[in-house]
């Protein structure tokens, strides 16, 4: 597969770019926090090279076209404030699954919504996707909401499918078709 493009995304108060080293205090702020990671599919961090390698599997993943994760920058310091993911790409099907991760100290603005609405009319438009999945912890029911909020439905519940520091914990399933995202208002 071809490598997959930058999306520069932009929003009122965000925009999504290439995440990059100077990125890695933000990264590392979000994905060593255990309440951001409480419903991850792996431990919180314990370093800056776990930022690192991230950032280096993210590159190769991306020049391979099966993934890309872009940072969130907050318009008003300049800061990531979070993640996009896209993954699990499957080109003949038209089909890919997207994940996202914010730091704690942005919760409950609206960020993230902000830029997921904007994000899955890209996916959708410009790349033409025809389905888009997402995989949470159905504990993590503020994730839940932001995707039933963007049209996303429930569409399957796995039970005990990660172990993360040895807790086992149950997957919920969610999907959304073009012809849904089209349909809905606003």
């Amino acid at each position: 597969m071809a490598a997959l493009p930058e999306i520069a995304l932009r929003t009122a108060r965000l925009r999504t770019r290439l995440l990059t080293e100077a990125d890695v205090p933000a990264l590392l702020e979000m994905y060593a926090d255990p309440v951001v990671m409480r419903y991850w599919s792996h431990a919180p961090w314990t370093g800056p090279d776990q930022a690192m390698q991230m950032l280096a599997r993210d590159r190769a993943q991306r020049e391979q076209g099966e993934g890309l994760r872009l940072g969130v920058e907050h318009l008003a310091d300049g800061r990531v404030i979070g993640t996009l993911a896209l993954f699990n790409l499957s080109p003949s099907n038209r089909r890919a699954e997207i994940g996202y991760a914010q730091a704690r100290r942005y919760w409950g603005q609206g960020l993230m919504h902000e830029i997921l609405h904007a994000y899955v009319g890209h996916l959708f438009d410009a790349m033409a996707l025809h389905r888009l999945e997402a995989d949470i912890d159905p504990r993590n029911t503020a994730s839940a909401r932001s995707l039933e909020r963007l049209g996303f439905r429930k569409e399957g519940h796995l039970r005990e499918r990660w172990i993360v520091d040895g807790e086992i914990s149950d997957t919920a399933l969610y999907g959304l078709l073009r012809s849904e995202w089209k349909a809905a208002p606003g």
